[in-house]
């Protein structure tokens, strides 16, 4: 295959992802800003969710006040933002065509229709009812088009790029959204484990749509410890990070033994997955959640570039 091909299905997938995050992102920033003030209403949570986007910087060269209309405009459509719901899709649909060959006729027909649709869409005309209908859609598109790929791709290098981009960006956004819960949105007056806290795990839990999961798995109260244990550790938990990095390791190791190479990205993904089978959540927190999510991000960044190095350049 070549690396530009490889290039093009590995950033569907990534783009395909950031766009159900941010829309994730929002819908659970806008259930938590409407909580009564008693559990939730802490004034923080609009900048949190620019924090977990990543996209506080560009968000503050254009805007001075951090509220719900001013952060859902950047994150859902504005022009600047080059991680915006609208340009993930667009970048997403572009990079599909460019290799139309190379997917399923309903992984591009979800793409293409999405475009086609969003492009009646003016988000900044939508109350509160009609924005969380184009979160819900948002997500409706990226689960349909992972299961188009999963449903009716080869199981071939195709397919691998694709999980690739898919599960590194998994991970980045699950990583982002624990360590950012962990240090903003809860005010420096509430106890960890108050009535405050756990209505936010449990909306932030509801938005990954793991609550259900996470009950299942504990049979408890949401407990914020139980709750990074699910998201870092837990393999049967589809958006934790030891399950994207199982996954990133046996396509990687796919496409080392069809290509006859291994290299950088084999060596930092298999000591991440090493690392993560050999920590327990107590090792977590004694480390400090925060210093352990931003190693893992740091290490995350550095496979995404030995990626691109080994294989899309």
């Amino acid at each position: 295959m070549l690396s530009r091909t490889a290039d093009n299905l590995y950033w569907v997938a990534r783009y395909v992802e950031r766009a159900e995050f941010l829309a994730r992102t929002i819908d659970a920033t806008a259930r938590i800003a409407t909580l009564p003030a008693a559990y939730g209403g802490t004034g923080s949570e609009w900048e949190s969710a620019l924090l977990t986007a990543g996209a506080a910087d560009g968000f503050f060269r254009i805007y001075q006040d951090v509220n719900e209309k001013t952060v859902t405009d950047y994150l859902v459509s504005h022009p600047d933002n080059p991680s915006s719901i609208r340009n993930c899709l667009d970048i997403a649909r572009r990079n599909a065509r460019a290799v139309r060959t190379a997917i399923t006729g309903e992984m591009w027909e979800t793409l293409n229709g999405a475009w086609l649709e969003l492009r009646k869409v003016e988000p900044s005309a939508l109350g509160r009812e009609e924005l969380m209908r184009f979160l819900d859609w948002v997500k409706n598109v990226s689960l349909t088009f992972d299961g188009s790929a999963y449903r009716t791709m080869l199981r071939n290098d195709a397919y691998w790029f694709t999980r690739l981009g898919a599960c590194i960006e998994r991970a980045d956004n699950t990583a982002r959204i624990l360590d950012v819960k962990y240090h903003v949105l809860l005010p420096e007056t509430e106890d960890v484990g108050g009535s405050l806290d756990y209505f936010q795990w449990a909306t932030i839990l509801r938005g990954v749509s793991a609550l259900t999961s996470y009950h299942w798995v504990y049979r408890q109260s949401v407990k914020p410890w139980l709750v990074a244990d699910l998201l870092i550790l837990n393999r049967q938990m589809p958006r934790s990070l030891i399950s994207s990095y199982d996954t990133i390791v046996r396509f990687l190791d796919m496409l080392g033994e069809a290509y006859g190479k291994v290299g950088q990205p084999h060596r930092i993904a298999r000591n991440t997955l090493n690392a993560l089978d050999t920590t327990v959540i107590e090792d977590v927190f004694q480390q400090g959640l925060h210093e352990f999510i931003t190693q893992f991000i740091s290490d995350n960044n550095k496979l995404g570039k030995a990626i691109t190095d080994h294989y899309l350049t």
